[in-house]
């Protein structure tokens, strides 16, 4: 069994040293291959450029997607962004390996233009994520591939925390934030993968 992830800095873990991050404490606990194929600040379609030569040809059983957060900071439109996924979805199912999709976490707008600036819109960075994270659901039932939701983890996580414990700038996740994607994601790998 071998599971390739291809991402964005939220797969590769910016922000905190490789041996917290989620993806390397989940290839720790699991004992399998698994290959870390994220790029920091990667769109999708660049995701979709790369897909066969880090996913198809690195021969997986599965291949782990999360993509989309800089998209939608960049003001690209969702008809574009859910496209650019459908396609790297349907070139790893064309090479029998399967897909599961990786839904992340909310951006926090008051604490990212700290760190990131007031240029961005992020009311509507919001509102687009929350749309993204439905089709993404729903495209999940509709061809019967699994998800993990981030995004869900963390609304609720942030009902009895404040941002700054979970994030580093509002984007990218702190060591807690990833020791709690990496629990979520050992939870759904060990049902997925049957472990």
């Amino acid at each position: 069994m071998k599971l390739v992830c291809i991402g964005d800095s939220l797969t590769t873990g910016y922000g905190v040293s490789r041996d917290v991050s989620w993806i390397s404490t989940v290839k720790n606990s699991l004992k399998i291959d698994i290959v870390n194929k994220g790029i920091n600040g990667d769109t999708t379609a660049g995701m979709l450029s790369r897909s066969f030569m880090d996913v198809v040809e690195k021969n997986p059983t599965h291949a782990f997607i999360m993509g989309g957060c800089n998209d939608i900071m960049a003001n690209y439109s969702l008809n574009m962004i859910e496209d650019n996924l459908y396609e790297i979805i349907k070139e790893s199912l064309n090479h029998n390996i399967i897909p599961i999709l990786g839904i992340e976490p909310p951006i926090i707008g008051e604490l990212a233009v700290l760190y990131w600036g007031t240029d961005s819109n992020y009311g509507l960075i919001n509102k687009n994520q929350i749309l993204y994270r439905k089709w993404i659901i729903d495209i999940c039932n509709k061809i019967s591939i699994e998800y993990i939701d981030f995004f869900k983890l963390f609304s609720i996580k942030l009902k009895s925390t404040t941002p700054k414990n979970l994030y580093i700038d509002g984007v990218h996740p702190s060591k807690l934030g990833h020791e709690l994607m990496s629990n979520l994601a050992l939870s759904r790998l060990n049902k997925i993968l049957n472990l």
